[in-house]
């Protein structure tokens, strides 16, 4: 029987002082302002028993976390067509990447990277009537916890810096993959990011990706295989260019996010988060790397 609090608050106390904690990420002005020693973790296993230590209830803007959420509400609603408008293949480039796009005609290698959540964004805008809105209750149905919110500040930052996205959204809209306004697009994409969550309220969002499409409060919203899908593409795709550095070295499916979390999970297990905001020089978090890796070690918890 593993001591899960044990396990996870001897990895706290191995990383927690640290010197080389990577760099905030300062290219979106808001989020260069966190301070770099927050270090939390939350576990959540299949049976609803959890764990935590550190900063796991400070809220963290969850950036590229919030594409595995959007793919999860599109992918029922879009089921064949999603699959005809981006690939699901590794890109080996960073999440903001644009020669692949016009090199492959403006379909993105996977939802994962920037241009490829952005044609999910632009599929959720053509479906819902009112796509943030719907989008939020959406995450926080998953959740079970309406205080969930869009940070506006951050949203709007990310709007006034947001240039390379502008131009991915632009050469989709050239190519014909993208079919509403780019600035409507782009307000619902720069808002998806600026979720704040806890560690806690992550393990929670994505219980059904270990659970074979069944939230918390055992809501079936997404299929077994629709689940066995995006977990194959987090495995693949959710680390940038690093994501085989992370099956590698902790060789889970998960997502991080340039916010500095980390979110991974073994099917049929449990859900685990982590947040340190330093990042390393793949815009992953470092000591989040590090963490899970240890994780893995230790309690010899891995899909390998």
């Amino acid at each position: 029987m593993i001591d899960y609090q044990n396990v996870i608050n001897t990895i706290h106390q191995n990383l927690k002082d640290e010197v080389n904690r990577g760099v905030v990420a300062s290219y979106i002005p808001e989020l260069a302002g966190v301070d770099i020693n927050n270090f939390g973790i939350h576990l959540r296993l299949i049976n609803g028993e959890t764990y935590a230590t550190g900063d796991w209830d400070k809220k963290l803007s969850i950036q590229s976390i919030s594409k595995v959420l959007t793919l999860a509400m599109a992918l029922p609603m879009y089921p064949e067509n999603l699959w005809q408008r981006v690939d699901v293949e590794p890109s080996g480039n960073p999440f903001n990447h644009l020669s692949l796009l016009e090199l492959e005609k403006g379909i993105p290698r996977n939802p994962l990277i920037n241009a490829g959540a952005i044609v999910i964004a632009d599929i959720l805008v053509t479906l819902l009537d009112n796509p943030k809105e719907e989008f939020l209750n959406y995450v926080r149905s998953v959740v079970d916890d309406p205080t969930i919110n869009f940070n506006e500040t951050v949203a709007n930052s990310e709007r006034m810096t947001g240039y390379n996205n502008f131009a991915a959204a632009n050469l989709l809209k050239a190519y014909g993959n993208l079919h509403n306004d780019v600035d409507t697009v782009l307000d619902f994409y720069f808002h998806q990011c600026a979720i704040e969550m806890t560690c806690e309220q992550l393990t929670k969002a994505f219980f059904m990706f270990a659970n074979h499409g069944a939230c918390c409060q055992e809501n079936v919203l997404i299929s077994a295989s629709q689940a066995k899908r995006i977990n194959a593409l987090m495995l693949t795709c959710g680390f940038y260019d690093e994501a085989g550095e992370f099956a590698f070295e902790v060789g889970l499916p998960g997502k991080s996010g340039v916010g500095g979390g980390i979110v991974a999970l073994l099917p049929n297990q449990f859900t685990i988060s982590v947040w340190s905001p330093g990042l390393n020089k793949r815009g992953n978090s470092l000591l989040g790397m590090k963490a899970l890796e240890q994780f893995t070690t230790m309690t010899k918890h891995s899909i390998f």
